[in-house]
């Protein structure tokens, strides 16, 4: 080599050195925006999961009057028709013990009683509150596209929570329930809805309810009482649970109303775990949302429903099985971001 051309190749050399030190240095600064960009959403449901698990109860909600109260069972008179009311009464606590699958006068439920679902006999506040049954039915229901009548909505809870068998109209049993749900709300005016019936209000999550973080809320809440598969606890007599089944064979089937996760999440912040009230949480809005996401992704029974919602335009958001008039998916319906699909349908948000 010529000495003249040592200073070229030396240049060459080094400005070879610098475009590969600056080629690396472009491969990293890619590599971080791109980690930044795609990574984060993938990990954040993890990181989230021991963080909600572990959140005490939130503060007292904005509920601040008492629900509405139900009469007093001590004025249920001492007659033929107060016998009648209480057996009704009995019924609805103890439905497992006359119709459940050791039931004294049938064997056509699933073991649970009404008052699983239907707290205190129907009369605690926002926790499936029958006050208001008698004042409001008959009415026309959009899941059926009918006028419904209490019995055919007592028969509903019978063949979809409890996946049991209707009672005949003439029933004794049947006459029994509808005659403790007259007399609970025989002072509420013709077409009058109490306060404290329904649900809790619960503002929708900007997001899809979670069952991953679901079942993580579920361990730190509810398992102590309903068991760690679900399964609930049953009484010493083996008759009736205690603590009823959220799923597998003995739990309400698909075709419930708290098989709807928006219902079950509002169920549960009014009145989940043991001892809440719609007053007095003890579940995040977020904790309420997420474990009803977790317990309606287990396993139940399903409940063939062909005329479910004859007018599909009037399915509420959260409704779990298709067709529906929008584009939105079957799991996004089941588990949200639910206000999307509201926007999509401002006829529904009047109508809840």
């Amino acid at each position: 080599m010529e000495p003249s051309e040592e200073p070229i190749v030396a240049r060459l050399s080094g400005l070879v050195r610098v475009l590969l030190l600056l080629t690396a240095a472009l491969v990293l600064v890619v590599t971080i925006v791109l980690t930044q960009l795609y990574w984060p959403a993938a990990a954040a449901p993890a990181a989230a999961v021991p963080d909600e698990a572990s959140q005490g109860p939130p503060p007292p909600g904005s509920y601040h009057r008492p629900a509405t109260a139900a009469p007093d069972t001590a004025t249920i008179p001492r007659t033929a028709a107060g016998r009648q009311i209480r057996y009704g009464r009995d019924l609805i606590a103890h439905t497992a013990r006359y119709l459940g699958p050791q039931g004294l006068v049938a064997q056509q439920t699933n073991g649970m009683n009404c008052q699983n679902c239907h707290l205190d006999a129907g009369t605690k506040g926002f926790a499936n509150n029958y006050l208001a049954v008698a004042a409001t039915y008959p009415k026309l229901r959009a899941r059926s596209g009918t006028m419904v009548t209490t019995q055919m909505r007592v028969n509903d809870c019978l063949e979809r929570s409890l996946n049991g068998r209707p009672l005949a109209d003439s029933s004794r049993e049947m006459r029994a329930i509808v005659a403790y749900i007259n007399w609970l709300g025989h002072d509420i005016p013709k077409g009058k809805k109490v306060y404290g019936t329904g649900f809790t209000k619960l503002a929708y999550l900007p997001r899809a309810a979670d069952p991953v973080i679901g079942k993580a809320v579920f361990a730190a809440k509810c398992q102590s009482c309903h068991g760690p598969h679900g399964e609930g606890k049953q009484l010493a007599d083996g008759r009736e649970y205690q603590y009823p089944p959220l799923w597998g064979k003995h739990s309400y089937n698909d075709g419930a109303g708290l098989y709807r996760v928006t219902n079950l999440a509002r169920y549960v912040k009014a009145a989940m775990p043991f001892g809440a009230a719609f007053d007095h949480p003890q579940l995040t809005d977020a904790q309420a949302w997420d474990v009803a996401a977790f317990v309606n992704s287990q396993p139940r029974p399903h409940l063939n429903t062909p005329r479910d919602w004859p007018d599909i335009s009037k399915k509420p958001v959260d409704h779990p099985f298709g067709p529906y008039t929008d584009s939105f998916s079957e799991r996004q319906h089941k588990y949200g971001p639910y206000q999307p699909i509201e926007d999509a349908h401002p006829q529904l948000a009047k109508a809840k």
